[in-house]
């Protein structure tokens, strides 16, 4: 009986989860026509990717691709076949954004930038966490997927809508 008490727990922590990102998402989107415009937000101007090197349109679809991937991962249920080819997609989806990155140059006068460390931890980190998966560490292979979806796909991806960079143009002129 407590193992159905724990179940049953751990799926209603799961639904609030759930709850909460969708709670957040709908308030997102209800508040973006009442922001956007305050904010100099106007429909995408695409041609600026369409403009950018290689490198960069590599970057920017490998990582939203991750993005995607990962909130689908974070959102469903963990352990199951299609979370396994899911996340293995993901990795390939977040390694392809980290080595590339380390090619992305253009706001440093070409040196790299303390951003390209969370590359590196990524490239690292990534074969770390794959590893704790196929050993059945599933603690550490949570902590370590939820650390590179929050600090590399989240609060790096934070980083490219500041003003003057690529991003920041596309959207906000």
């Amino acid at each position: 009986m407590p193992e159905t008490n724990l179940s049953m727990h751990a799926a209603a922590r799961g639904l609030r989860r759930r709850g909460v990102a969708g709670v957040l998402a709908a308030t997102a989107l209800a508040a973006a026509p009442f922001l956007a415009p305050r904010l100099g937000a106007h429909l995408p101007n695409l041609a600026l990717v369409a403009a950018a090197p290689l490198k960069i349109q590599v970057h920017i679809l490998a990582a939203l691709t991750a993005l995607a991937i990962g909130t689908m991962l974070m959102i469903g249920v963990k352990g199951t076949r299609l979370h396994r080819t899911l996340g293995w997609t993901w990795v390939a989806a977040m390694a392809t954004t980290a080595v590339s990155s380390l090619f992305i140059r253009e706001m440093n006068h070409g040196a790299m930038s303390w951003i390209h460390l969370l590359s590196g931890w990524t490239i690292v980190a990534l074969p770390m966490a794959v590893y704790a998966a196929r050993r059945h560490k599933v603690h550490l292979h949570r902590r370590f997927m939820t650390g590179l979806f929050v600090g590399g796909l989240l609060i790096a991806g934070g980083f490219t809508f500041l003003p003057g960079r690529l991003l920041w143009r596309v959207f906000f002129g």
